[in-house]
């Protein structure tokens, strides 16, 4: 299975992106309309998060038909113009399949409810339920209806896990993957992939809430080999990413690497919680920059020893702004910006830019509860004041951790609701649109900066298939790396902190010449300082 390195993949959360009806919800007409602009900032495919019908306990990952599309969003023929349009511009789509658990309004789980042991055998039913704990609080179990048995959910109660241990499950599923591959899409994403390998035996387990007895078990890559084999395996170039939750190196090696015939790449999210004091979301702290780094370099290392893929990201429809998190953005947004784009587009890997970040768009800086609507920050403001908290300490934490800071309308330009909708949006712009939106950053310092990654990318082969090494491990201040393919040489130093750092250069490198750098007239020498937020990249033939 081989895929190709030098593509960049672009986020988009649907329902935020941009509204052509005036209802205040995103579609994919509007999609549509914004490709020629995705077009022009040079990505290659673009990943959707559901836009499946879905009762929206978990923002559409509560699954009730796989093969329709939810009316908020359009109709089949808007996705399959969607496709279209897409190739003839030369971007692809992937997909957002969540596999591991569906909507209990499902009818596979209504059939099961009203008593067929068919569609019973469906889902994970047991006579006692384990000590394990749902990712969302509580218990991992519910009763299943009044039949004195319980079922499984790793996540909400309205989310049942599914029995991946029966092969008619397996099978549906597959038939579900092959449905979209056959409308052209030509990639996957897979929603917490690494969960769906159970134990046949269920145990009570204390360690880490249980965790333990269900992730990366090694069933799990069985499935994902016989899902390769029936589905998306058969096809050159298809790109697939497994999300996994509270994975390892070693785990990820062994879903990505290409002989294995599994997956192309994986997500981890170790690196996204060196903001979380003790290890809990809901608190507030500067985040860990040693910590960034050796994350970045063992995972960079180990997977680059072992020939695994990382897909690679600051961003998603579940983080705050990596700007709001890692950046003096008072002082140095565009630096920050095309700095933390630099780190991981130089890398090895294949990037993911999640929507507005090519403009450098900040976290929303909303001034009440009222303007929230995440079911996960209104049950976490509620927890915290429960705890003790003043009413302003829950709120800010609120303001610095929640979802909805990715899930603000796009900033298209500087009118009303930042170009998104004409009508009400679902969740209120953030309020930096009038200053920061396409219109002003296409001829800004960030868009551009991106379109030159992207295009060193597709141009240069030490980028998209050079191993990795971590370089200046002691620095306080420097995230850096070489990247190395037959006899080139590039070093990427990345300055994370809002003041001068000096270093000195390599002997190797003194007589090399600059890739690129975000600041203008950086200059090579023994010596050198790196200015704010700077990134820079230099390139050794020989």
């Amino acid at each position: 299975m081989t895929f190709d390195k030098r593509k960049v993949v672009y986020q988009i959360y649907p329902k935020s992106y941009k509204d052509t009806t005036g209802n205040g919800v995103g579609d994919l007409q509007g999609i549509i309309q914004k490709l020629p602009y995705l077009k022009e900032l040079g990505i290659d495919m673009i990943w959707l998060n559901p836009f499946y019908p879905s009762p929206q306990h978990d923002n559409g990952y509560d699954i009730s038909d796989y093969t329709a599309i939810n009316p908020d969003f359009g109709t089949m023929a808007d996705f399959e113009e969607m496709i279209a349009t897409g190739q003839k511009l030369g971007i692809d789509f992937m997909l957002d399949m969540v596999l591991n658990h569906c909507s209990t309004e499902h009818e596979w789980f209504q059939k099961a409810l009203a008593g067929d042991p068919y569609y019973q055998d469906f889902f994970i039913l047991r006579d006692q339920p384990t000590d394990w704990v749902s990712k969302f609080g509580g218990n991992a179990w519910a009763p299943f209806g009044t039949t004195g048995k319980y079922y499984l959910h790793l996540f909400d109660k309205t989310q049942a896990d599914l029995n991946w241990r029966n092969p008619h499950v397996r099978k549906e599923l597959f038939n579900i993957v092959n449905f979209w591959k056959e409308k052209g899409v030509k990639g996957f994403r897979f929603d917490v992939i690494n969960l769906i390998g159970k134990d046949e035996v269920l145990k009570d387990c204390s360690i880490n809430d249980g965790k333990p007895a269900y992730t990366d078990r090694p069933i799990t890559h069985d499935y994902l080999k016989m899902m390769n084999q029936a589905t998306f395996g058969t096809e050159y170039g298809f790109m697939t990413v497994g999300e996994m939750s509270a994975t390892t190196i070693e785990n990820c090696i062994l879903y990505t690497a290409p002989d294995r015939k599994e997956l192309a790449m994986a997500f981890n999210f170790h690196h996204l919680k060196v903001d979380y004091k003790d290890g809990k979301k809901w608190t507030l702290a500067d985040f860990d920059f040693q910590e960034l780094k050796r994350l970045f370099h063992t995972w960079g290392e180990g997977m680059s020893e072992g020939n695994g893929w990382n897909a690679l990201f600051y961003n998603n429809h579940d983080q705050p702004r990596a700007l709001n998190r890692f950046v003096d953005i008072k002082n140095f947004r565009s630096e920050g910006a095309t700095m933390l784009a630099a780190s991981i587009h130089l890398s090895r890997g294949t990037p993911y830019i999640y929507m507005g970040e090519e403009i450098g768009m900040l976290d929303p800086d909303y001034d009440s509860m009222a303007d929230y609507v995440d079911v996960e920050s209104l049950n976490a403001y509620h927890i915290m004041l429960d705890e003790g908290k003043t009413a302003e300490e829950a709120f800010a934490i609120i303001q610095a951790k929640s979802r909805d800071n990715s899930r603000i309308p796009m900033q298209w330009d500087a009118s009303e609701h930042a170009g998104f909708t004409t009508g009400t949006p679902w969740l209120k712009a953030g309020k930096t649109y009038r200053k920061i939106n396409v219109e002003t950053e296409k001829n800004g310092r960030i868009f551009p900066f991106y379109q030159e990654l992207i295009r060193l990318r597709k141009t240069m082969p030490i980028i998209a298939e050079g191993d990795y090494s971590a370089a200046y491990k002691e620095d306080k201040h420097i995230y850096a790396f070489e990247r190395r393919l037959g006899k080139q040489t590039l070093l990427v130093l990345n300055n994370f902190f809002a003041k001068e750092v000096e270093l000195e250069l390599a002997p190797h490198y003194v007589d090399g010449k600059i890739l690129i750098s975000n600041y203008p007239d950086t200059s090579i020498s023994k010596t050198i300082t790196l200015q704010p937020y700077q990134a820079l990249a230099i390139l050794k033939e020989g």
